[in-house]
């Protein structure tokens, strides 16, 4: 995007720099969800609990990535997801309204958006399919793709959860890869 010194400045005035330590919970599932967080550093995961207490993680974000529980930040609701932080990051936050007004303002930001947006549904329908129809070791090769940086900084445990496998076959997976 080609945006003017005013426009970065108006952009900038409207975000709010924030910094989260390893561990930090920045959001829980039932809270309001005011904020959506753009990563300039560290890593994020949002993450549900299914009905037997075991966790899900649905998205990584690290740095130059978006997260946000965006069901409820768009409309209005209460969230459904956990928002937590796993390495020490620096974030800028924006509300809803926020965005809007950056919007308004500076119209090629909602096209910037859109197109982001648009990348990221598609990323969530392949991550969809990828799930229903791709083997563990495949789903990990195509994580090792999309999140280089993840896989070397972060625990198994949240990367098995984003698979949707258990731990030891991510162990297992890895050995094997190893010796390839």
């Amino acid at each position: 995007m080609d945006l003017s010194k005013a426009d970065l400045d108006l952009i900038d005035s409207r975000l709010e720099k924030v910094s989260y330590r390893k561990g930090d919970i920045i959001l829980k599932v039932g809270e309001e969800v005011p904020y959506q967080y753009y990563v300039e550093d560290g890593c994020l995961r949002t993450f549900f609990q299914d009905k037997k207490g075991k966790g899900h993680t649905l998205q990584f974000a690290v740095n130059d990535w978006w997260i946000s529980d965006y069901t409820a930040f768009i409309n209005s609701r209460k969230a459904i997801m956990n928002i937590e932080c796993i390495q020490d990051a620096t974030v800028y936050r924006m509300t809803y309204q926020q965005l809007e007004s950056i919007y308004r303002d500076v119209p090629q930001v909602e096209s910037f958006f859109r197109r982001k947006l648009e990348r990221a549904f598609a990323s969530f329908q392949n991550r969809i399919l990828s799930t229903m129809a791709d083997s563990a070791q495949e789903r990990y090769l195509l994580f090792l793709k999309a999140y280089p940086e993840v896989d070397r900084s972060v625990k198994n445990y949240h990367i098995a959860s984003y698979l949707g496998i258990a731990t030891e076959t991510l162990s297992r997976i890895r050995k094997r890869l190893a010796k390839e």
